[in-house]
């Protein structure tokens, strides 16, 4: 059986994502939509698709399953249109830019025929799951963590900079980092934070402080501005005379001991869609729209990463903490 698939946005990411689905054998790449209509049709000739000048042309175009894969903000219609025809919806992060939508989606995942998965590639990268291996294992058991994420700038493409289209730079890009800290240490009790504004037209540095159920505390740096020194992502995991720390998708090192050998992965050889998760979340989500397995990232998971990027807003609006999880907006 070929799973029929449309891909709404033609852009980097879009692109990403077509370039896995038209290798893989059990998927047929039906369409490419996109506002732009030259950059439909570039990306359509070169996985050997059609382009379509929007998303409704596209959703009458036979389709099993759709790729959200158009700015933050316009996240949420094309999801709710497709889970409401009973397409199974893959969404590029962020699930929406407010925790209403957010919620439309989760609920409307719950009702519809399709299943519906959250594009969070970090968990499927070489270097995460070797962290979170370390967890399984009990190999490490966290008790303090530093996380660091940042942009060396909100230009390219122009819209990341403008909060009216990203929701605000949290949603753009340390919205990952706070999926990765949940996936690894689990769910977060509250949030502490600061920003500050120096270069774009919104905050653009944050300081935050993250209590887990569990326990463990973490900082979290994130800034918008920072020039792209490497490496501009990073998690530290403290144990007991323990630690792992990660270095943006390439490396990572593991101290199971003051004197013991440290092990060491390397990733700068694989390629790029390999080592950073694409192509194994996008392989995960075929299977499920198969029938094969459950989807691998769910509308829940959307969900509480939403909520945690709230929350940090919350935080920093109040300059006070924020305990999670937050009010439900249906109550």
């Amino acid at each position: 059986m070929s799973l029929r698939v449309g891909l709404a946005g033609a852009g980097f990411i879009g692109r990403v994502h077509a370039r896995i689905l038209a290798r893989d054998p059990r998927v047929t790449l039906v369409g490419v939509a996109d506002v732009a209509a030259d950059t439909a049709r570039r990306l359509a000739d070169e996985v050997g698709s059609r382009p379509f000048p929007g998303i409704e042309p596209l959703l009458d175009a036979g389709l099993d399953a759709l790729y959200v894969c158009t700015p933050n903000r316009l996240h949420a219609d094309p999801v709710l249109a497709g889970l409401e025809r009973g397409l199974h919806v893959f969404s590029e992060k962020p699930m929406a830019t407010s925790l209403a939508d957010a919620w439309r989606i989760r609920e409307a995942a719950r009702r519809a025929r399709g299943i519906y998965q959250i594009g969070f590639n970090r968990r499927f990268s070489y270097v995460y799951r070797f962290v979170k291996r370390l967890l399984a294992e009990g190999r490490l058991t966290p008790r303090v963590a530093h996380l660091k994420m940042n942009r060396g700038e909100l230009q390219e493409p122009p819209w990341t900079g403008d909060p009216g289209v990203t929701g605000g730079y949290l949603y753009e890009t340390p919205i990952h980092l706070l999926d990765t800290s949940r996936h690894l240490l689990g769910e977060v009790a509250e949030v502490q934070g600061w920003a500050r504004q120096s270069v774009y037209a919104e905050p653009d540095g944050f300081t935050l402080l993250v209590r887990f159920c569990s326990g463990v505390t973490a900082t979290l740096a994130t800034v918008a501005h920072t020039s792209w020194l490497f490496p501009f992502e990073r998690v530290e995991l403290y144990g007991v005379h323990q630690a792992v720390v990660t270095e943006e998708m390439e490396a990572a090192s593991f101290s199971p001991g003051p004197r013991a050998q440290v092990e060491a992965l390397e990733c700068r050889h694989i390629p790029f869609e390999e080592k950073w998760g694409y192509t194994e979340e996008d392989r995960l989500f075929v299977s499920a729209a198969l029938g094969r397995e459950p989807p691998a990232v769910t509308a829940e998971d959307g969900y509480r990463a939403t909520e945690l990027v709230e929350a940090c807003y919350r935080a920093i609006r109040q300059d006070g903490p924020v305990r999670l999880p937050l009010p439900e907006p249906s109550t």
